[in-house]
């Protein structure tokens, strides 16, 4: 059994990104603020690596902690930069199952990450898979306060060399401080979002 070194777990590395956009495929400038992008994720030992459990709750459990370092991490990166964006990824390795990455992505972690963001309305976005150091993952994004905003659906796509090895769990927050540029789709504008009900 590896060490705990935060709360119950044992993570191997911390990993962040930041991306600043300028201007888009065609070199449009633009319209507005740059987009930055972040991400934030932490190489973490599968307890259940190689095995079956019913439970997973050396997972699930602790995980309110670990969503309150996403929280303080993806501050400190954005600064006093807005985050109006947000979705979550899992990276198994492969001696774990796909399970035992989504157990990381529950509201019990969501919901401190939600509240350093100042709320959040809307469900996170989310994908996972299995794989290998060195895979790439797409990270789904979306206005954090209303689902239907059009011109925020956009994503991430992330890869980390060392990670996850076999007995690992990548567990990935991606954030934006606005959405495309230059998106022009129509659909609910974010001005006009309510933030009611997770929708509009």
């Amino acid at each position: 059994m590896k060490a705990h070194n935060f709360a119950s777990y044992h993570i191997r590395k911390w990993y962040s990104f930041t991306e600043e956009t300028l201007a888009n495929e065609s070199g449009q400038l633009a319209d507005g603020e740059p987009l930055f992008k972040y991400a934030i994720a932490a190489a973490i030992h599968n307890p259940y690596a190689g095995r079956y459990s019913e439970s997973l709750e050396q997972l699930v459990e602790p995980s309110p902690l670990l969503g309150e370092e996403f929280g303080r991490r993806i501050r400190q990166l954005a600064g006093e930069r807005v985050i109006v964006s947000y979705g979550k990824a899992c990276v198994v390795g492969t001696l774990g199952e796909y399970e035992h990455g989504n157990a990381f992505l529950t509201n019990p972690a969501a919901d401190p990450i939600r509240e350093a963001l100042g709320g959040g309305k809307s469900w996170v976005p989310s994908t996972g898979k299995r794989g290998a150091p060195g895979v790439t993952i797409d990270v789904p994004l979306a206005h954090k306060d209303a689902l239907y905003v059009r011109s925020h659906y956009d994503s991430l796509s992330l890869s980390f060399n060392d990670g996850p090895s076999p007995d690992e769990i990548l567990i990935i927050w991606a954030f934006a401080t606005r959405g495309r540029l230059h998106a022009r789709l129509g659909g609910l504008e974010a001005k006009d979002v309510r933030g009611e009900n997770g929708l509009i």
